[in-house]
């Protein structure tokens, strides 16, 4: 994947995974970017496999050489990744990782949690995660060069306001799916669905559409990552004259995973 592909697939994910578990979608962006060379690592292609975690995954195990470190030599040996059935899966199990750390230290990683990212990066690093002796440099470097830390931003920054209306577009927005997910095998039912569907989508990209016209404002930085995968995805032309409104109910569509990139 290119990298805004890549990034408008899983910062969603990684949004949701950090409102859950305090790790810097910032963090999580830049390791699955550094760690699966943009998603098309044989390890991420093979197995769902962001990361490089080691072990026995929930879709099992594969088998693949890997570099690593020792005094400071990069050498090559083979050993065992988890496996993932999705991206998903992986990120929650890395997330799972920092925050409960290690047997022998359940405190390992704690310096991520809450952190901004580049103390994020600074932390992981120095706990050990990677055994490149440039891993934190790497990090910050895809941090910067992406702006990665809109995404851990993107609460922060909205008003209370705007995050009981973006609540109620949610909801509305979740009925939907409730609809899609609801649908049976049976022609009958999928047709009345769909047909349903079609009348609620028209109802919401109606609404979208008039909001749009109204008075324009400069992207706010918690819409930031929403607009990116919408430019990404081909769903809008240019980022900049929405009203605060369209850009509310953009990053409600972004948030539920209904914006799709290029294929």
């Amino acid at each position: 994947m290119d990298p805004a592909t890549f990034i408008a697939t899983i910062a969603p994910l990684a949004v949701s995974d950090m409102q859950r578990t305090r790790v810097p979608a910032s963090l999580t962006i830049a390791q699955a970017a550094l760690e699966s060379s943009w998603g098309s690592s044989g390890l991420a292609v093979k197995a769902n496999n962001l990361f490089g975690i080691k072990g026995t995954g929930p879709a099992g195990s594969v088998t693949l050489p890997t570099t690593e470190y020792v005094n400071g030599r990069a050498i090559t040996v083979n050993a065992a990744f988890r496996a993932y059935h999705d991206f998903g899966e992986s990120i929650a199990d890395h997330s799972s990782l920092l925050v409960n750390g290690v047997s022998w230290n359940r405190g390992l990683y704690s310096g991520v949690l809450g952190a901004d990212g580049r103390t994020a990066a600074k932390a992981i690093a120095a706990a050990g995660y990677a055994t490149d002796p440039k891993y934190e440099e790497l990090l910050i470097q895809l941090m910067d060069r992406h702006n990665l830390y809109s995404y851990d931003k993107e609460e922060e920054e909205m008003s209370a306001e705007d995050k009981k209306r973006l609540a109620e577009l949610e909801n509305t927005v979740k009925q939907l799916n409730q609809l899609i997910a609801g649908l049976t095998d049976s022609r009958d039912i999928l047709k009345n669905g769909l047909t349903e569907q079609g009348n609620a989508l028209k109802s919401l990209l109606t609404r979208l559409s008039a909001v749009e016209a109204k008075d324009s404002v400069n992207v706010p930085d918690w819409a930031q990552p929403a607009v990116q995968a919408a430019l990404a995805a081909g769903a809008i032309d240019t980022p900049s004259g929405g009203s605060y409104d369209f850009y509310r109910i953009l990053t409600v569509i972004y948030r539920l995973g209904l914006i799709a990139p290029k294929k």
